[in-house]
């Protein structure tokens, strides 16, 4: 007795579909362009996942850096003195304190210069 697959490729089908939409062109209604589309879209998801660790560290470096000029100091040296006075503050908290609690930082910046 033969086994008929429509049913299956069908609910397969529907599954891809309901992945793709709203892509544009052909990519959405047919299955051989939308399933490329479909990898093709998993494998930016998976490398810009780990990329956007990479951006956010060097955003918090940018505000870091752009929180310090006020003060005269340069960023790869503060995060030096950081290292040689042993305060242990990640760049997250830094550009943190530097936007919301500018008060904060610059009682950090005086520490870590003095």
């Amino acid at each position: 007795m033969r086994v008929k697959r429509g049913v299956t490729s069908r609910a397969k089908h529907r599954k891809l579909f309901k992945l793709v939409k709203g892509y544009r062109g052909r990519r959405k209604n047919t299955v051989k362009l939308g399933k490329a589309a479909m990898m093709k879209a998993g494998v930016h998801a998976y490398t810009d996942r780990r990329k956007k660790k990479r951006d956010f560290r060097s955003l918090w470096i940018v505000r870091v850096n752009a929180a310090l000029r006020p003060h005269g100091v340069l960023y790869s040296r503060f995060i030096r003195q950081m290292e040689e006075k042993d305060v242990r503050l990640n760049r997250k908290v830094l550009s943190e304190l530097a936007m919301h609690h500018p008060a904060a930082f610059d009682a950090v910046v005086k520490a870590v210069m003095n």
